[in-house]
């Protein structure tokens, strides 16, 4: 009976000793579930707002974009602007606190951020008048967006429409101008007339040189590539003895002009134009470049320490860059050595051109002083 009770109570001791231990189990499986459950969506809250880690390890400061991290202030990453250091390398900047640094941060915000936009500025001409200096120069201008290349929309591509000529163009933001350059705009009968009807309140820059000069560095040009023409007596006279000029060759069409100015005029006004001078770009670009800021509505930032003569190219150059171990020049064509002319045909051409220049003077109401 003795051993019967014993055998009892083992057995309920061994029941209770399994059940204990199944509960103790349980308990240790359901507290893992639910911590591990914890850590994980903590874990997938956490790298929602973590900003990913720095490609330039070994104590290089990130520069965040906004996308990247939840925390970080909209004012703080604009002033950092873009982390892709090849943005910034492709960023032509200019010396000075002001100038570099904006520059950097409007272009990687604006690639980014900005839209494409029609032109609010045009530069028209005139050809070899110095348009690419002015365009160089005045792009360096953080509030300043402009096309490169020469898209001719308005003399050879307007049937594309004006949508394909947006799609040109570089992104801004709302605060930035944007700006492209075509100097055969100037020449053409039509472009007063399609421009207009994009917007009557764009803004006009006309680049003039003295039309003799002017010419003379047109057919340098064509030569380079055209060794075989005639010379510039043959292209430029009807008959040189009685001092007839051949207004029908391009080179010297352009030079008249008041005559493309009267067409311009009957589209815009002429404050709306700006006429830079080809010479004083290059004895004070500083000067010349200040006026165009001011014609444009920005900041004067774009002053004389950007630039520096290079006597070489007989031209100025924009000062070395931060970014680069080269200063800025303009292209092998421009400074181009001219093509000698005899003193004789030069003044027969400034002859020819004194009427159209008189005009011309008083019609900008400026003395370029060619005569």
């Amino acid at each position: 009976m003795a051993q019967r009770l014993l055998t009892s109570a083992n057995r309920v001791s061994a029941r209770f000793a399994f059940i204990f231990t199944l509960s103790l189990s349980c308990a240790y499986l359901c507290y893992n579930i639910i911590f591990y459950r914890g850590t994980v969506m903590t874990n997938q809250a956490y790298d929602g707002k973590r900003c990913p880690p720095s490609k330039n390890a070994g104590g290089k400061k990130l520069l965040g974009k906004l996308d990247n991290c939840a925390s970080l202030d909209v004012r703080s990453s604009f002033q950092r602007g873009s982390s892709d250091p090849r943005e910034q390398s492709k960023a032509p900047a200019s010396p000075g606190a002001h100038g570099t640094d904006d520059y950097l941060k409007n272009t990687s915000v604006t690639q980014k951020y900005g839209n494409k936009k029609l032109p609010n500025a045009l530069i028209v001409g005139v050809k070899k008048g110095g348009t690419r200096a002015v365009l160089e120069f005045i792009r360096i201008h953080p509030d300043v967006r402009a096309l490169g290349t020469e898209p001719h929309f308005f003399d050879r591509n307007y049937d594309r429409g004006l949508d394909w000529y947006r799609g040109l163009m570089p992104r801004t933001l709302d605060s930035q101008i944007t700006l492209e350059k075509t100097p055969s705009y100037f020449v053409t009968r039509e472009a007063p007339r399609r421009i207009s009807s994009m917007s009557h309140d764009t803004k006009l820059i006309v680049v003039v040189r003295n039309p003799v000069t002017r010419a003379i560095s047109d057919y340098t040009q064509t030569l380079s590539k055209k060794p075989d023409i005639p010379t510039f007596e043959e292209l430029a006279f009807k008959n040189r003895s009685l001092g007839l000029v051949d207004t029908s060759w391009n080179a010297i069409r352009i030079g008249m002009y008041i005559l493309h100015l009267e067409n311009w005029l009957q589209y815009f006004r002429l404050s709306q134009m700006h006429f830079v001078s080809g010479e004083r770009l290059i004895t004070d670009p500083a000067g010349e470049m200040g006026r165009v800021q001011d014609f444009l509505g920005l900041k004067r930032i774009i002053t004389d320490k950007h630039f520096y003569f290079n006597r070489t190219k007989g031209f100025p150059c924009l000062k070395k860059p931060e970014s680069s171990s080269q200063p800025r020049c303009l292209g092998k064509s421009k400074g181009r050595t001219h093509v000698q002319i005899e003193q004789e045909v030069i003044e027969q051409l400034q002859e020819f051109y004194r009427p159209f220049n008189i005009k011309f003077y008083e019609t900008v109401g400026q003395d370029f002083k060619w005569d």
